[in-house]
């Protein structure tokens, strides 16, 4: 596609070139199919990893957590990557170091921004729970004014960017397609069960869950 920059040194591929897509488009489909999101960043010094969702809003993404959080302190104004990943399969191959696994990725580099307008902040949380369960939002009891404030938001553009698709058979070398052993590929998947209601549910509701836990899909 002709409507986005090539890679830049931080987000090119070193190995696997022919995995790797710089695509907008591909990228914005899988953080949209991918919530789960990891935020490498340092600590003190000291590299950490966090699990969070994120989500998106046009050309940025967004991540959320308690204004507390020294992960949020750390990450506000400094570089950080954000990783989403989706497992697709395992892939056997005859010797050892030819398994590998079928995934979707994506990381995204940059300063992470701390968005400090309480107006915008609840619009992005807003946008969260829309992205996940379309017209949950304004069935929920409405945030206070302390919740707000003990929830902070970060965000990050999607300007440094690159994703990662493995989706091949097994590689093994001709000399060992005889070999016998099991080879191919074992699929795997995310799915959703049915919706279990909490024990205090309000009364009328559990007959029939809303249709977005019916249409909820991840990844």
């Amino acid at each position: 596609m002709s409507d986005h920059k090539p890679p830049s040194t931080l987000t090119r591929a070193r190995r696997q070139h022919g995995m790797a897509s710089y695509d907008p488009e591909v990228i914005r489909d899988l953080l949209d199919r991918i919530p789960l999101a990891h935020i490498g960043h340092l600590i003190d010094g000291q590299p950490v990893v966090t699990a969070t969702l994120q989500w998106r809003i046009g050309d940025r993404i967004y991540w959320h957590g308690s204004s507390a959080s020294r992960m949020i302190k750390a990450a506000s104004g400094a570089k950080v990557c954000v990783t989403v990943t989706a497992v697709d399969g395992m892939v056997l191959a005859r010797s050892g170091l030819e398994h590998s696994t079928q995934y979707r990725s994506v990381m995204v580099f940059g300063e992470a921004v701390l968005l400090r307008d309480p107006a915008e902040k609840e619009a992005a949380l807003k946008a969260m729970m829309e992205r996940l369960f379309p017209g949950r939002w304004d069935a929920l009891r409405p945030m206070t004014v302390q919740e707000l404030k003990a929830t902070a938001v970060l965000s990050l553009p999607i300007s440094e960017a690159s994703a990662k698709i493995s989706a091949g058979d097994p590689t093994d070398p001709p000399e060992d397609a005889g070999w016998p052993v099991w080879a191919g590929v074992l699929p795997m998947q995310m799915v959703t069960g049915a919706p279990r209601p909490a024990p205090d549910l309000a009364p009328g509701l559990a007959a029939e869950p809303p249709s977005y836990l019916r249409d909820f899909t991840f990844g």
